[in-house]
């Protein structure tokens, strides 16, 4: 994205078709540049869609799919690379927040679980924002993480300490467009999603 601000009219203009010709009960504020910025870090935001409202509810449904299909329309509006998705993010009543702790609980008990049992511990599936987050929260335990499965199936797996990380099949099939499936994505400093 070159130009922040037309990028956030592109958006604005989805949301006003989507509250006036599609009905949805929403007040949206846009924030685009350095004030749209993720405070903890988690994402890479250039621009920010806070959402409230009557409808606010229906965008949360379902762990926030509204929101997280929103976010990939915005990005094929603005033409994004897949890579550059989290450049746009939507939010409804703090959802995304308190998903962010709850994944922060989730990944402490499991890293519990992994240095009380020495087995590794499967995650669900999860979109690549979340499992991004899960990786950054995992970073500092001193354990492997990686991703595994494919496409909406995706999810990540923490090791213990020294554990050798098996090899994936290779498949046949593609995993999102990325070209074949190279096997399970590695932490090693720097976090995959």
């Amino acid at each position: 994205m070159e130009d922040l601000q037309q990028a956030a009219e592109k958006v604005a203009s989805l949301m006003r078709l989507l509250t006036t010709t599609g009905g949805l009960r929403l007040k949206f504020r846009i924030t685009a540049g350095a004030g749209a910025a993720d405070p903890d870090g988690l994402e890479r935001r250039d621009i920010y869609i806070e959402c409230k409202g009557p409808d606010s509810d229906l965008l949360t449904e379902r762990d926030g799919e509204l929101l997280r299909s929103l976010e990939h329309i915005a990005a094929k509006i603005l033409q994004l690379e897949p890579e550059d998705h989290d450049r746009i993010s939507f939010d409804a009543d703090g959802f995304k927040a308190e998903r962010a702790q709850n994944l922060r609980e989730i990944a402490e008990r499991a890293i519990d679980q992994v240095e009380d049992t020495d087995e590794p511990y499967k995650f669900g599936p999860m979109s690549s924002r979340e499992r991004r987050m899960l990786h950054l929260f995992l970073r500092d335990s001193g354990l492997q993480t990686a991703s595994s499965g494919e496409g909406p199936r995706r999810f990540v797996v923490l090791y213990p300490e020294g554990y050798r990380i098996p090899q994936e099949r290779p498949s046949s099939g593609h995993d999102r467009g990325r070209g074949p499936s190279r096997g399970p994505r590695r932490d090693s400093g720097r976090s995959r999603y």
